[in-house]
Order: C-alpha cells, then structure tokens, then sequence
C-alpha cells in the first residue's frame, strides 16, 4: 500500500507510527504541546491543508483534518508553503533551520522548540518513514 503525503491515511499512518515508535516514546517523553500545520497552496497542491496533532509525553493522543485555524486551540501553529514542506519530508531542508530563516512559520514557543531539537528531528525523520509518495511526484 503507498501512503501519499499529505492525505488523512497520512495522517493517521503518522499517529500509529509515533505510538508505536519505542525511541520517539523516549525522546518525547517531555513533550506537551498539540500542533496545526498549515500547507499553504503552491506547486502540486491546489487548496491549503491544515492538520491537528495533539503531542503529549510521547504519545499521539489525536489527529484531524480541519477546514480553519479556528476549529482547535493549539500551543504551536507551523505554516508553510508546500514546497518547503516537501523539502522538510524529503530531508532536503533542515526543519529547524526552515523555522530559523521562516520558511517554516512558527505561531508559539519556538524557544521550546529548540530546546526539544530531538524530539522535532525525531518527529520528522518519521514523517519521513511513513511517507512513500509525495502528492505530485
């Protein structure tokens, strides 16, 4: 089966595998902070996407789909044109350094963000892992 990113088997291949994923158990185990991404339209991606993903001491308690910012009240919003999201999946932008030079937009703490540098490499390196086709490709 081949997961394309971003789509909501996406999303939720992405919550199984945080859950399951024994070293980001560890890693995040401090972590407390639910976060909305914003995929901003460009490229292969016609409409904005905007997904939830509630963070909690290592555990994905929750994702979803949403059609505003406003829907859920968030610690972190991220936000990005696709692009660069793509180049973040990919491994071809360092996601801390998209968030320094914002290509990566940070709405929160982005001090706890780099406090957490683990846990933020962690997360996206298993975004990475589940992603086998990139919407567009």
């Amino acid at each position: 089966m081949t997961i394309v990113f971003p789509s909501l088997e996406w999303l939720n291949s992405l919550k199984s595998k945080l859950n399951s994923d024994e070293k980001y158990k560890k890693i995040a185990s401090k972590w407390e902070g639910d976060i909305i991404f914003l995929f901003n339209p460009e490229g292969a991606l016609e409409k904005q996407i905007i997904y939830y993903i509630n963070l909690w001491h290592g555990e994905c308690l929750g994702v979803d789909e949403l059609t505003s910012v406003d829907e859920k009240e968030a610690v972190f919003v991220l936000e990005a044109d696709f692009n660069n999201i793509v180049k973040v999946v990919k491994g071809e932008l360092d996601p801390m350094q998209a968030m320094m030079t914002r290509k990566l937009k940070v709405k929160g703490n982005l001090g706890y963000m780099l406090k957490n540098v683990p846990t933020v490499l962690h997360f996206v390196k298993i975004v990475h892992e589940i992603t086998d086709k990139i919407l567009g490709e």
